[in-house]
């Protein structure tokens, strides 16, 4: 059974940062992109980053570009999203996202995503 948990959120001041982990299980991901999305209280679910297969080709949304990064270590079938300079904004449940086997491109709709994991919190305070 394909797991993807996700670790590393929880309570940071505004202006701190944050690393999150999704890491996989029950199949390998390295030949699927992956994708951290957001929900915060009261709003849809949002797509934050997504990577390739290999790392190569990455997306951001325009909210977190230059400040957040994704990225993935396909050895320990771990996925990865350094969030620097965070805001009131930022603060939701993220989630990590993985596609089915072969599709290595990264996109930024939840449709294309099969695989979610259980969400983490990530909370800013002031």
């Amino acid at each position: 059974q394909v797991q993807l948990v996700e670790s590393g959120g929880g309570l940071v001041q505004t202006g701190g940062s944050l690393r999150l982990s999704c890491a996989a299980s029950g199949r390998t991901f390295s030949n699927a992109a992956m994708g951290w999305f957001r929900q915060a209280p009261g709003k849809e679910r949002e797509f934050v980053a997504a990577i390739s297969w290999s790392g190569g080709t990455t997306y951001y949304a325009d909210l977190v570009k230059g400040r957040f990064t994704i990225s993935r270590d396909n050895a320990k079938n771990t996925m990865y999203l350094q969030m620097n300079s965070l805001n009131a904004e930022d603060a939701a449940v993220y989630y990590c996202a993985g596609r089915l086997y072969g599709r290595v491109s990264p996109r930024t709709e939840r449709s294309e995503y099969d695989y979610w994991g259980q969400g983490t919190r990530v909370t800013v305070s002031s």
